[in-house]
Parts: C-alpha cells; sequence; structure tokens
C-alpha cells in the first residue's frame, strides 16, 4: 500500500523547496509505476538510490533530459563513423558511449525505430530511460573495475549501506566538490538526497493487512465420555460442545 499523497509531500518540503511542477510529478510518478509494475519487491534503496541519481543527473527535473553542452569538447561528442550520430548523455542517468547505446539496446531487446545505436533521442523516452536506469544499474551495464561489474547490489545488501561509493555504478566523480555545492562532494550530495528519497519512501508505504479467514467450514471428530464437556478452539476462539459424532 502506497500513500502517494504522503511521499510527494515528503519529498516537495525536503527536496524541492516546496514546490513540484507538473513535469516533475510526471517524471516521478512514470519512474514509481515502472518500479511498481516490474521490480516491486526489491530492497527499496534500489529504487531511492536510482531516483536520487536521476535528482542529480537530471538537475532535480526528474525527466529524461539532453547533457547540457551535448558532449562539445568529450570524446564521446564526436559524430559517429557508421551512423553520424553523437552519444552525449540522455536520460535518467545520462547514458553516454555508442557501447553503452548498444548495449541497453541489446538488454532491453529494442529494435527498429527503438535502436538506441540508431536512434539515441530514443534514449529521452521515459519508459527507455526509467528501464535503463533501474536495470542498467542493477545489473552494472555502465562500469566495472577489478572486482567486477558496479552494481546496486554490491552497495546495497543485507550486509551492506553504503550510499557515498554507490556513485560509482554511474560515474566516478564521487570525490569531486563542484562550484555550487559548497565543499559537499558530488558522492555525499547523492547519499543525501537518496537518504530524502529513503524516508519518504518508507512514510508512504505500510504493509498490507493480513487476510480475513476464508469462512472455510471446520469439521473435528471428537469422542468424549458421556457427561463431559469439551470446548474447541478455532484459531484460538472457544466453540462449546463443537463436536461431531464419530
Amino acid at each position: 500500500m502506497f500513500d502517494s499523497k504522503v511521499f510527494f509531500d515528503t519529498i516537495r518540503a525536503s527536496l524541492f523547496s516546496g514546490t513540484l511542477s507538473q513535469q516533475q510529478v510526471d517524471g516521478i510518478n512514470f519512474k514509481l509505476g515502472q518500479w511498481r509494475d516490474h521490480y516491486m519487491g526489491m530492497d527499496p534503496r534500489w529504487l531511492s538510490y536510482p531516483l536520487a541519481t536521476s535528482y542529480h543527473e537530471t538537475s532535480q527535473k526528474m525527466w529524461p533530459i539532453e547533457e547540457y553542452g551535448k558532449g562539445s569538447g568529450k570524446p564521446y561528442g564526436v559524430p559517429d563513423p557508421t551512423t553520424g550520430k553523437t552519444y552525449y548523455g540522455r536520460g535518467d542517468v545520462q547514458l553516454t558511449w555508442a557501447d553503452n547505446y548498444k548495449k541497453a539496446t541489446s538488454k532491453l531487446k529494442l529494435s527498429g525505430a527503438q535502436d538506441l545505436y540508431w536512434n539515441p533521442e530514443q534514449a529521452l523516452d521515459p519508459k527507455i530511460s526509467a528501464d535503463v536506469m533501474f536495470l542498467g544499474m542493477q545489473e552494472g551495464w555502465f562500469r566495472s573495475d577489478s572486482s567486477g561489474s558496479q552494481t546496486l547490489t554490491r552497495y546495497f545488501s543485507s550486509t551492506k549501506d553504503d550510499p557515498f561509493n554507490a556513485r560509482e555504478i554511474i560515474n566516478g566523480d564521487k570525490n569531486t566538490i563542484p562550484s555550487w555545492s559548497n565543499g559537499v562532494k558530488i558522492g555525499n550530495l547523492i547519499a543525501g538526497y537518496h537518504a530524502k528519497f529513503l524516508s519518504a519512501l518508507q512514510a508512504a508505504w505500510t504493509p498490507d493487512p493480513e487476510p480475513e479467514p476464508d469462512g472455510q467450514q471446520v469439521v473435528v471428530d471428537v469422542t468424549a465420555p458421556d457427561g463431559v464437556k469439551v470446548t474447541v478452539l478455532i484459531n484460538g476462539e472457544p466453540y462449546a460442545n463443537q463436536v461431531a459424532a464419530a
């Protein structure tokens, strides 16, 4: 059971300075819908950290965007010799490099007009972007090191809770201090966003109620001597003399 009002009221105050645009609401709702439809039951930190990543990578828009400057001056900002396309950052996680566009196309089984290598602008499609974010971070599509792929389970598990180093899943800039951050490292900035999204999710989610008894008839066979009173307990409740003759 998820109370959207509680969730949005909480993040509006903690992350969005009291105001959310319709595009921000739509973008968050779309990602929550994708999570409910395809990823529900997973660790809630696997939702809050991607939401925090989108918050950072889209400049709080919470909607798939193109990289500012479109890769100008970056090695991935050069047009591909085969397609003529440029694979600068797009989407909720700012997907870059032709090989990553190819990988996402293969992993998501995209084809035709949705093939991201031939049509990189499709990375801005909200569904494709959300799937790239959730699956890519779960499966470690983007980065790896000597220990293997950078995945959510590497930083969030029953024995691990490390949102600072989880930035390695997307980018190796966790220790970078932006000019606008008042001295806070990127890894700590995103860890802070993650904590606020997680708190809002926890406030909004309540356990499903226990199912009511189905009313199925229960017959208990009891043999008792004459004159003996028998009390039968069913689900902890006494049912005096509920005796079926043997």
